[in-house]
């Protein structure tokens, strides 16, 4: 069977691509493996209409109310290559289903590269955060913790006040000049100098020394990147963005390979819910005017 476009990844940003595709009329398979980039958190905030709802939730009403279309396919796995056959695209799946497309859009995710200091990983989504946006008011105007990767963290303790009392945890990530320290000091941020050694407890900062600093959330920058080898197998280009490699796209959200779209957090330098719904919706769109003006 020949799909009008195959889209890889069934999360925020791949369902909104799909259900503009399915209102189109138009022969759609989402390819999804269930990995949500959230799925470790217990509920979704500052996305409208479905604020501190679980995640998992929003999404099944999603693909429910998307699978209404007659014109949706879904199969539940991996999409393992994907390449150009001449003028359309040729996708198997890792159980061994070879598909076929006219379009495809990469709805893939990122995988997230957490600092290696024990107890962070387990507590990622629950008490270690990324994005103040989502998770900094329900900490109940703190403590908060920063804890330092790079000089990129001072963007963290410099927001994270207006959420709660903030100390920044610097790791020896880089150095604090004279601008730095003012600038903590005009937004009342702690500054905790030496190395982080473990997190436990509820998000204790364990630091060298033996001393331990309670916090009731802890935000840390992740290193980012388009989750898979898709992109490469496909040739898509990639910018570099303060989180790490995104996939470059245009205003409708079409890669550098024509045909190809990508949407959600893998093609934007930062993101969240809303905006993985909004690029879908753009990339969607996109792909189904590609398919009008420029057929396959």
């Amino acid at each position: 069977m020949m799909f009008d476009a195959i889209v890889i990844g069934g999360s925020y940003a791949g369902l909104s691509a799909a259900l503009q595709l399915a209102r189109a009329r138009r022969k759609v398979l989402v390819i999804d493996g269930g990995q949500r980039r959230n799925r470790f958190a217990a509920a979704s905030h500052g996305f409208l209409g479905q604020d501190g709802r679980a995640p998992g939730d929003i999404v099944a009403d999603a693909r429910a109310q998307l699978m209404a279309y007659p014109t949706v396919d879904w199969i539940d796995g991996m999409a393992k290559t994907a390449e150009a056959t001449g003028p359309v695209f040729a996708v198997e799946t890792e159980d061994g289903e070879s598909l076929e497309a006219r379009r495809i859009v990469l709805a893939i995710g990122v995988s997230d590269e957490l600092p290696e200091i024990p107890g962070l990983a387990e507590r990622w989504g629950k008490k270690v955060f990324h994005c103040p946006y989502c998770h900094g008011y329900e900490l109940g105007n703190g403590p908060i913790g920063v804890l330092g990767v790079s000089a990129a963290s001072m963007h963290h303790a410099m927001m994270l006040p207006d959420w709660g009392r903030t100390t920044f945890f610097v790791n020896d990530a880089f150095d604090l000049d004279e601008d730095r320290l003012d600038d903590l000091k005009r937004r009342n941020v702690t500054v905790e100098r030496g190395k982080v050694v473990g997190i436990s407890g509820g998000a204790d900062v364990e630091l060298a020394g033996g001393r331990i600093v309670p916090v009731a959330g802890l935000f840390t920058a992740t290193r980012t990147r388009p989750a898979g080898t898709l992109v490469e197998q496909l040739g898509c280009a990639l910018e570099d963005g303060p989180m790490g490699p995104f996939i470059r796209t245009d205003a409708v959200k079409e890669t550098t390979v024509t045909g190809v779209f990508a949407v959600g957090d893998a093609a934007r330098g930062a993101g969240n819910v809303a905006l993985a719904v909004g690029d879908g919706a753009m990339g969607g769109a996109g792909t189904h005017q590609s398919l009008i003006f420029r057929g396959a």
